[in-house]
């Protein structure tokens, strides 16, 4: 069976890990440069997506070209741009919440994205980490970054907690809808006070986003990411389920 329609080996896929992979800098640059190699197909995803080694060293990325894409009624095609512009953003408020992510025109299967593929503890989700209560400041971080991102499908194995205790928030390609788009499996937080470190970060961008988030959204998506940071800056509490729509996401995991 060829690699672009086999999934990965089960029993081999080792990802990015702090302790002994490259600095995330490095890992960027590999990413944006470097050959990429089809390992196989992410069967679990809706759309075209692919396990890919990055170069010649240890490093994996999951490629999402943006001719896989299924054509919803709802968002426009290039959803990998999305996936591009959640990382830029998390990257300029200086949150780190996004696995490194590039946009590729040379992909295997032509444009798309192509995000570090990090290791995690797959038994792990938003439900499982919520509930140890050991990981507040930093599922409340994602929160926030929802809301301005207007995700669209943040399912709870959307978020992963790595070796070192860090999470990260991975697809995104529903994001940044001019449209009210919120549905999150993230709830909980609904009414509660969002920390003032996050606030004052937000701050810096309610004036003008800067270029590496601005390049990769329409101008009516930048004006509404503004605005929504803007009433969150003015109400400094997270929102509640707005009736008229789904609030969440389905499948929840």
């Amino acid at each position: 069976m060829p690699a672009d329609k086999r999934p990965p080996a089960s029993d081999n896929l080792n990802g990015w890990r702090p302790d002994d992979g490259p600095s995330l800098g490095d890992a960027l640059v590999e990413l944006a440069d470097a050959e990429l190699t089809i390992e196989g197909r992410l069967p679990w995803s809706s759309n075209l997506t692919f396990l890919v080694s990055v170069g010649t060293g240890p490093l994996r990325a999951v490629y999402k070209p943006a001719r896989g894409e299924q054509e919803l009624w709802d968002f426009p095609g290039g959803l990998y741009r999305r996936e591009v512009a959640a990382y830029a953003l998390s990257e300029v408020l200086g949150w780190g919440l996004v696995p490194p992510t590039v946009a590729r025109d040379d992909g295997p299967f032509g444009a798309g994205s192509l995000q570090l593929f990090v290791e995690a503890d797959y038994r792990q989700h938003y439900f499982t980490l919520f509930e140890s209560g050991a990981f507040d400041n930093q599922l409340r971080a994602i929160c926030v970054f929802d809301v301005v991102a207007n995700n669209a499908d943040r399912k709870s194995g959307h978020v992963l907690r790595s070796g070192d205790g860090r999470l990260w928030g991975i697809d995104h390609g529903l994001c940044f809808h001019s449209d009210p788009k919120l549905r999150t499996v993230m709830w909980d937080f609904a009414g509660d006070e969002v920390p003032e470190s996050r606030l004052a970060d937000l701050e810096g961008l309610a004036l003008e986003l800067p270029d590496q988030v601005a390049r990769l959204l329409t101008q009516p998506e930048q004006h509404d990411l503004l605005d929504r940071i803007r009433a969150l800056l003015d109400t400094g509490t997270f929102p509640e389920p707005e009736g008229g729509r789904p609030p969440y996401p389905w499948p929840l995991v």
